[in-house]
């Protein structure tokens, strides 16, 4: 049964190479289109424009545990080696939305503060086509 009404934050996951993104605290997905404008003499005065090429990313943030599937030494190695990566964004509940697109690491960051745990940080601009599908 899919998720109704607002729901919590944890339940939103994100699947690299088919293993979930371990001890994540945060993941989010941003959608874009160009918009190419397309004002003529006849737009009367006002702008028009189209619908131009589409594209996405997805970033995360997450706490470093080296035992993870998928950790943040595993994603630095897949972007030292320009690997391309299928990524699934969507909870786990069945009829819930799933977006599935493939996508290359921009970015992977881990930090250490004193007496701190370790974080890590980065984001997947996404290549190619974003399928919607459910669970």
């Amino acid at each position: 049964m899919s998720t109704t009404g607002v729901f919590n934050g944890t339940n939103l996951i994100l699947t690299v190479e088919g293993a979930t993104v371990g001890h994540t605290t945060s993941c989010s997905m941003s959608l874009s289109m160009d918009t190419p404008e397309a004002t003529t003499k006849d737009s009367n005065g006002f702008s028009e424009y189209i619908g131009g090429v589409k594209g996405g990313e997805i970033s995360f943030e997450g706490l470093v545990s080296y035992d993870d599937t998928a950790n943040a030494i595993e994603f630095a190695d897949y972007l030292l080696a320009r690997t391309q990566l299928t990524c699934v964004f969507g909870t786990a509940e069945t009829g819930d939305a799933v977006y599935t697109a493939e996508g290359f690491l921009s970015s992977v960051e881990m930090s250490a503060e004193m007496e701190s745990a370790v974080t890590y940080s980065g984001s997947i601009t996404l290549t190619g086509a974003i399928t919607k599908s459910t669970n």
